[in-house]
């Protein structure tokens, strides 16, 4: 891959902060521990639905390779690609502690898309359509990635007053399950927009959950609305017009 261009749908204020928490992705107590905690229940949603023993997977925003690899051991052919250089050499390094075989490359999935459009089976975006300009961008792209048949699968928070409450001011001041600045409440997707931009892009809405959390048993599941943290899961259409 060639190294990126400042004309990809990149904030490098992202990235860096990305860059500047790499080393820390692997340890379940710290920065990223939400992640750890969470990845059981998406790993489990995206198995449910879409299958991944022997499934060419893509995962977009793949940081330090959490559910990458959860999808490799699950028996899925997965390539994971992020744009900040230096979680994807914690991901790398950490396949030597695994023993698990990802390709993990540094693209965006606008060039993916143009590189290796319709070889997926599934494409999993979780956590980080709001750190992008053009959300819907990338879906476009996860589109243009999927074959036709295939599984998109993408998590975000939404944006009203409770998802700001809980999402940033307790999550990340209050409780500091995350780094303070890791998310901007302008930057968060409400399921309608989300929804918006899957259909544009061509794809058809096939379920959409949302994840909770309980700050004294401390703990998280799955269901119920949708007013802080959802999963969605697409399919591209088998047959698309032209």
């Amino acid at each position: 891959m060639d190294e990126p261009t400042n004309a990809e749908n990149v904030d490098p204020q992202e990235i860096s902060k990305f860059n500047a928490l790499a080393s820390r992705w692997w340890d379940p107590a710290g920065d990223f521990k939400p992640l750890h905690q969470i990845n059981p229940l998406r790993l489990g949603y995206i198995a449910e639905r879409a299958g991944l023993e022997g499934r060419r997977v893509i995962d977009v925003g793949c940081g330090g390779g959490i559910l990458s690899e959860a999808m490799a051991a699950a028996g899925a052919r997965v390539t994971g690609i992020d744009m900040a250089e230096a979680p994807l050499g914690v991901a790398r390094l950490h396949l030597l502690e695994s023993g698990l075989d990802v390709e993990y490359l540094q693209a965006s999935a606008e060039r993916m898309a143009d590189e290796r459009a319709g070889e997926y089976d599934v494409v999993t975006c979780l956590e980080m359509l709001e750190h992008v300009p053009d959300p819907a961008g990338v879906v476009a792209a996860c589109h243009a990635l999927v074959r036709p048949g295939g599984h998109v699968f993408f998590s975000t928070i939404n944006r009203n007053p409770k998802a700001f409450l809980l999402a940033i001011v307790g999550a990340e001041y209050v409780l500091r399950l995350l780094p303070r600045g890791t998310h901007e409440y302008a930057r968060l997707i409400r399921p309608s927009e989300l929804e918006s931009f899957a259909r544009h892009a061509g794809l058809s809405l096939e379920g959409m959950t949302g994840m909770h959390y309980n700050p004294l048993t401390d703990k998280y599941w799955l269901g119920g609305n949708l007013h802080v943290n959802y999963l969605i899961h697409c399919r591209r259409p088998d047959a698309e017009a032209t």
